[in-house]
């Protein structure tokens, strides 16, 4: 009776990470078409939601990596309880929400393997970890996939600005690139689905074969797989709109044609690695994509210091998560007293969190600043595009920044210029006329005779 009780608290509170794993990692997918206005914040993140429950039926292998790789099999079955999988959940529930809360788009997949690694090495020593596993399907993949994915994206970015270099005179010229994005972040959310669902499928799998309920080497369930679908499309439809503020504008400014390339460079590294069962982090993979991307557009800087505070975040995710982890396994460790004073301490921990978070409000509203992203469409444009001032809730228009206006007076001056240089041409035709046949002067022009029409008179 004890064990089915703390399989099911562990079932709950993995349904509970799979759900912060979806609002951590949104952004993932829809920062880059939310800030270039390609989609708009509330369609991306159902758009998103829905894709990532359908990808997390399409693949097992990552489950598979957790469930039956990561940690070892003993002679009495697998070297870890529900208990301490429970502790180990704590551990990454606890480092999301502190990363969330600052907007760092942390790994939730190296939080999750952190807190269960604490928890494994407090409950069954060191022996508990197959380090095989951990260096060459999570410590490798964790150092090579954001780097690899930058390698892409900034490659992809010198690509698509060299083949459509201003091709309609426009600021930017490459405004089609937005409907393309539509298609490449909704792949991200696919492949996200392929990959992220899987680790908490995993997780319930390890439960069940650790409290023998299911037999080792085997699979999840089909309702593992449902669940767990659902959760993470839950938590991607609610947003994550912190994260989405630092993906999208925090890092570098973000055009069509360039966040195309990150996108693409995404899907494309997380779907080889889903393939081949690496359970890497789309977040770094995403955050990777797009500082490439900002490199590889000539004339965009990249912040380095949120790159820096990024970069910190990604280090200490595994100690972090494995020393709460190992905390909560210590905790727990003394028995069923120890698992619900686990409990208790989570959930006040969340509660926290979420009242902290409201102080400071951001929503689909203000995750993104209206007139960046109406500045961004407008560098965008196709054909005669014009900028059209952002309304606020009340129904007022605010005032276009200084960005905006700028590009309007452009726009104005370029039109006079044109203007000028037609009556220019005109007159320079009037002058240059060609003599009639038979020497009777050059062809009076309608202007000429409009003239001597007036004369007359």
């Amino acid at each position: 009776m004890e064990l089915t009780i703390i399989v099911l608290l562990v079932i709950v509170l993995a349904l509970f990470f799979d759900f912060t794993n979806g609002f951590h990692d949104t952004a993932n997918a829809m920062a880059t078409p939310i800030a270039t206005g390609a989609l708009k914040p509330k369609t991306a993140v159902t758009l998103a939601a829905i894709l990532n429950l359908v990808g997390a039926f399409l693949s097992t292998e990552v489950a598979k990596t957790i469930s039956g790789g990561l940690i070892n099999e003993g002679g009495d079955g697998v070297l870890i309880t529900p208990e301490l999988i429970f502790a180990g959940l704590i551990g990454a529930i606890v480092w999301n929400l502190v990363t969330w809360l600052y907007g760092l788009p942390s790994s939730s997949s190296h939080a999750l393997f952190g807190g269960l690694i604490g928890a494994a090495i407090v409950g069954a020593g060191v022996a508990a970890i197959n380090g095989g596993v951990f260096l060459s399907k999570i410590l490798i993949p964790m150092v090579a996939a954001p780097l690899t994915a930058g390698i892409v994206a900034f490659t992809a970015t010198k690509v698509a600005y060299a083949i459509t270099r201003r091709h309609d005179g426009k600021k930017d010229g490459r405004g089609r690139f937005r409907y393309a994005q539509i298609a490449s972040s909704s792949l991200i959310a696919l492949a996200h689905g392929t990959n992220d669902a899987q680790k908490t499928m995993g997780v319930i799998t390890l439960t069940l074969v650790a409290a023998n309920l299911q037999e080792p080497g085997t699979g999840p369930h089909l309702w593992v797989v449902v669940a767990c679908a659902l959760a993470i499309a839950v938590g991607t439809y609610s947003g994550g709109w912190r994260i989405i503020r630092t993906l999208g504008a925090g890092l570098t400014q973000v055009k069509p044609a360039q966040g195309f390339a990150a996108e693409t460079s995404s899907a494309a590294t997380i779907l080889a690695s889903s393939h081949l069962g690496f359970a890497l982090s789309t977040t770094q993979v995403a955050s990777g994509s797009v500082i490439g991307s900002g490199l590889g557009r000539r004339g965009s800087s990249v912040r380095w210091r949120t790159v820096g505070r990024i970069a910190s975040g990604w280090l200490f995710t595994l100690p972090a998560s494995g020393a709460v982890g190992a905390i909560a396994a210590a905790i727990a460790h003394t028995g069923m007293i120890g698992v619900i004073i686990d409990a208790v301490l989570g959930l006040a921990f969340i509660l926290f969190i979420f009242w902290r978070s409201s102080r400071n409000k951001v929503d689909h509203s203000n995750a993104i600043p209206a007139p960046d992203v109406a500045e961004s469409g407008y560098a965008v444009r196709i054909r005669k595009g014009k900028v059209k001032p952002p309304k606020t809730k009340t129904g007022s228009v605010k005032p276009l920044s200084p960005v905006a206006q700028t590009a309007i007076r452009d726009d104005e001056a370029a039109k006079e210029a044109a203007r000028e240089a037609a009556r220019q041409a005109a007159l320079e035709a009037e002058r240059a006329g060609d003599a009639m046949p038979g020497g009777y002067g050059p062809i009076p022009t309608a202007r000429a005779q409009q003239q001597q029409q007036e004369g007359d008179r």
